[in-house]
């Protein structure tokens, strides 16, 4: 199996495990509410996560002076984009969540462009707009299927895409399995002070079962895009990012019952093609020293 092969299969195996993870959550929200899942799953989380780092002796939780208030603005993202997406999940369509969540390459770009002044030339500008066309028409605004929580998704995407430029930003000393333990605990602390204005229901042997296969899956999906990553070329294995789309559709017509409309399905494969556009094109442009042509 070639390096790009082994890429490609952990890059699938991750999607799917995340797209795995955003169905569980739906299943699971039914019987308990969903920050009390959060503060639960998460602290179930950090401690696998921390342990595993400690028996492989790479857990550090030192973060250079100049890098603790990006650090800090990552963690609020992340916060933002958990609550956002989540809240977004339990009450839109899966695959409709995940088709939002697939306009990353293009907002990320736009970031980059704006913040960091990467240069942006006529295609990378075109992509991100067709692409926002593809949301527009995955969201259908002013529509009798309108779901407001779509546009809840869409802010996910925004935090999403701080969360990635404060991560960006870090200097190289930053030990990023540290930085993936605090965050992991500080949502886990949100979701708890967020689940004060639930009420907590008993755990049914169906909803436990539920949540400690959410944790092994969330971080399964971490652990199988550190390995996508770690092998192959970013160019053969990010594409394969989209197959959490396939998994969503797939998963949301067997466990749920739904079928996004032909708007959405389209719009769908806009999102993908401009963002796998995207991502070759950046890789094209690292390879010939960011010049764009």
């Amino acid at each position: 199996m070639t390096p790009n092969t082994q890429g490609a299969f952990w890059m699938t195996v991750s999607m799917a495990s995340f797209a795995a993870n955003d169905a569980v959550v739906k299943l699971i929200t039914e019987e308990i509410p969903l920050f009390q899942f959060v503060f639960i799953r998460g602290l179930i989380t950090t401690a696998l996560m921390a342990a595993t780092a400690m028996a492989f002796g790479g857990l550090s939780l030192r973060i250079p002076r100049g890098d603790r208030g990006k650090v800090a603005w990552r963690t609020i993202f992340e916060i933002a984009a958990m609550v956002a997406f989540l809240t977004a999940l339990v009450n839109m369509q899966l695959a409709n969540a995940t088709a939002i969540l697939a306009a990353l390459p293009l907002s990320i770009a736009l970031g980059a462009a704006l913040i960091f002044g990467e240069p942006i030339g006529w295609r990378r500008l075109t992509a991100i707009l067709v692409g926002a066309v593809g949301v527009l028409m995955i969201i259908q605004p002013g529509t009798d299927g309108f779901n407001a929580y779509a546009l809840i998704a869409l802010l996910a995407v925004l935090f999403v895409t701080g969360r990635d430029l404060a991560t960006r930003a870090f200097s190289s000393s930053v030990p990023s399995m540290g930085v993936a333990v605090i965050t992991a605990f500080v949502v886990a602390l949100a979701g708890g002070i967020l689940s004060i204005w639930e009420t907590w229901a008993a755990f049914s042997p169906r909803s436990l079962f539920l949540l400690a296969l959410a944790s092994v899956l969330i971080i399964g999906g971490y652990v199988c895009s550190i390995l996508a990553m770690r092998v192959g070329e970013v160019a053969a294995v990010a594409p394969f990012r989209y197959t959490s789309l396939v998994c969503a559709l797939l998963l949301g017509f067997v466990v749920f019952g739904e079928w996004p409309n032909e708007l959405a399905f389209a719009g769908a494969g806009i999102v993908m093609a401009t963002g796998l556009y995207t991502i070759l094109r950046e890789h094209r442009l690292a390879r010939r020293g960011g010049q764009e042509i």
